[in-house]
C-alpha cells in the first residue's frame, strides 16, 4: 500500500511542494489525488531533506492544497516495450494514441537509459542508404552515427525528416531495420503530415512513433527523446535490429528544459539556458551507436530549427561538439526551390570516409565526392565573380564550372521528396555532371575510374 501525503505547501505554477515526505527519491513518479477523485501525474525533480520538489505533467488549476493527497510509485518513468511497437503512435508518455490496443509489455525499461560506455562501442562503418543523393554521395550516414540536420523556421526539415524515415536501409543481407520517431512539441498539422505519410507509403510498419504536441506539458516534452531511445534500444540490443532514430525538434526540447529551469529559479547560462544543456544534450545523443557484441545498432539524426538560422545559438553550437557532423539546410536553396534545400559545403559527415568505398559503395565513390566539392565550390565562386565583374570577366572554363554548379544544384542536389536514389544511380548522376567540365579537370579522380565511368569515356 503506498503512503498518502495530506501536506502539500506550495502550488506555483507546473511546481508543487510537498512537505514531510520519507524515503521519496529524484525522479520518482507520484500521483496526485485531487477531491474530485481526479488523479494527475507528476515527478520529483529535487529532495530536500523531507521536502520533494515535484513538477506537475498536467495543469496545477483546481488543486486544493488542503484536500488533495499525493502518493510516490517509488520508480521512475517506465516504458513498456515488445515487438508490437512498430506499426503504432504513442504519445510523448508512451501511451498509445492511434486508438489501438495498449501494449502487452515483454518488459518495461526506465527510460533514463545510460550513455552507452565508450568502451564498449564498435566503430561505425557501413553505409546507410537514404535515397537523397546530397547526404548518400557526398555526407554519407554510417550505421551508429549521430548526424544531425540542422533547418531554420519555415525549412522543410519535417519533409526531409519523413522522406529519410520512409526511405532509409541499410544494404546487403536481409538486414531487420526499424525507425523511431519522436516529434517533440510539433503542431496538430505536423503531426497529422508525419502519420498520413507514413500510412500513405507504408512506412508505418517498420516505424515507431512518439507525438508530443505543442500544448503538451513541458515536462513530457522532455520525457519524449527518451522514451524514443528506450524503445530503440530494446529493438536493437535486445531484438537484434538497426534503428534509425530521428528527433524532431531538438530546439523545442531545449526550450522546455529552459521553462523547467526557469521555474526552478535555477541560475542561466547562455541565452537563458540552463548551464548543464551539454551534459544533458550528450545523454541523449551518446545512447545512439553500436556495441561491440551485439548485432544490432542505434543510428540518430536530430533535427533542430537554429533561432534566427544562426549556428553559434548554444542547441546548435553544443550540438555540433557531441555529434559527428551535420547536415545544413539553406534559405538561399529553399528560395530557389530546390527540394531539399541541402548547402553541401558547409555540411559535414565526419565518419563518412568509414561507410564509402568497395563492398560497401563503390570503388570510385570517395574520388568523386571530392570532385564534386570542388567542382561545385569553384562554380560558386565563378557566379560570384560574375555578379560582380559580369561575364565577360570569366574565362571559358570559369563559365563550364558555373554552368556546372547551377546543374548540380537543380539535378543532383533538387530531387524532390519521393525520389528514392539508390547509391548506384546517385554516383552515375555525379558522374554525368562531371562530364560538363573538360577530363583534364577531373584532377581528383583516378585515370581508371575515369576511363570506366565517365559517360562518352566508358568502354
Amino acid at each position: 500500500m503506498l503512503k498518502e501525503y495530506r501536506s502539500i505547501a506550495e502550488v506555483a505554477g507546473p511546481l508543487m511542494l510537498v512537505q514531510n515526505v520519507e524515503g521519496v527519491t529524484y525522479n520518482e513518479l507520484g500521483e496526485i489525488e485531487l477531491s474530485n477523485g481526479e488523479i494527475r501525474r507528476c515527478k520529483v525533480l529535487e529532495v530536500d531533506g523531507s521536502n520533494a520538489l515535484v513538477q506537475l505533467f498536467e495543469s496545477s488549476v483546481g488543486i486544493n492544497l488542503s484536500s488533495s493527497k499525493v502518493r510516490f510509485l517509488g520508480r521512475g518513468m517506465e516504458l513498456p516495450v515488445s515487438m508490437d511497437m512498430p506499426g503504432r503512435v504513442f504519445d510523448g508518455l508512451g501511451r498509445p494514441i492511434d486508438g489501438g490496443p495498449e501494449i502487452i509489455a515483454d518488459a518495461r525499461v526506465d527510460i533514463n537509459g545510460i550513455p552507452m560506455n565508450p568502451a564498449a562501442r564498435d566503430y561505425p562503418s557501413e553505409f546507410i542508404q537514404t535515397g537523397v543523393s546530397a547526404i548518400d554521395g557526398l555526407n554519407t550516414l554510417v550505421r551508429g552515427q549521430k548526424l544531425p540536420i540542422f533547418s531554420g523556421s519555415g525549412l522543410p526539415h519535417s519533409q526531409l525528416a519523413a522522406q529519410i524515415a520512409r526511405q532509409a536501409k541499410v544494404l546487403g543481407g536481409e538486414s531487420k531495420f526499424a525507425v523511431v520517431f519522436g516529434a517533440i512539441g510539433i503542431t496538430f498539422e505536423e503531426a497529422d503530415f508525419f502519420i498520413s505519410d507514413f500510412k500513405r507509403t507504408g512506412a508505418i510498419d517498420r516505424t515507431v512513433l512518439f507525438m508530443n504536441l505543442a500544448n503538451d506539458p513541458a515536462i513530457e516534452r522532455i520525457s519524449t527523446p527518451r522514451m524514443a531511445l528506450s524503445a530503440a534500444e530494446y529493438l536493437a540490443f535486445e531484438k537484434g535490429m538497426h534503428v534509425l532514430v530521428i528527433l524532431t525538434d531538438i530546439t523545442n526540447y531545449a526550450e522546455a528544459l529552459r521553462e523547467v529551469s526557469a521555474a526552478r529559479k535555477e541560475v542561466p547560462g547562455r541565452r537563458g539556458y540552463p548551464g548543464y544543456l551539454y551534459t544533458d544534450l550528450a545523454t541523449l545523443y551518446e545512447r545512439a551507436g553500436r556495441k561491440k557484441g551485439f548485432e544490432g545498432s542505434i543510428t540518430l539524426i536530430p533535427i533542430l530549427s537554429m533561432p534566427e538560422d544562426d549556428k553559434t545559438h548554444p542547441i546548435p553550437d553544443l550540438t555540433g561538439y557531441i555529434t559527428e557532423g551535420q547536415i545544413i539546410l539553406s534559405r538561399e536553396l529553399h528560395k530557389k526551390g530546390v527540394t531539399p534545400p541541402i548547402d553541401v559545403l558547409p555540411s559535414l559527415s565526419r565518419l563518412k570516409d568509414k561507410g564509402i568505398g568497395t563492398g560497401k559503395t563503390r570503388e570510385d565513390h570517395a574520388n568523386t565526392m571530392n570532385q564534386l566539392f570542388a567542382a561545385y565550390a569553384r562554380g560558386k565562386e565563378a557566379k560570384e565573380l560574375a555578379v560582380i565583374l559580369g561575364d565577360a570577366a570569366l574565362t571559358d572554363v570559369d563559365k563550364l564550372y558555373a554552368r556546372f554548379a547551377d546543374a548540380f544544384e537543380a539535378e543532383y542536389v533538387s530531387q524532390g521528396y519521393e525520389t528514392d536514389r539508390t547509391i548506384t544511380e546517385t554516383l552515375d548522376l555525379g558522374w554525368k555532371l562531371l562530364s560538363i567540365l573538360p577530363v583534364g579537370e577531373l584532377k581528383r579522380i583516378k585515370q581508371e575510374y575515369i576511363d570506366k565511368y565517365l559517360p562518352g569515356k566508358k568502354g
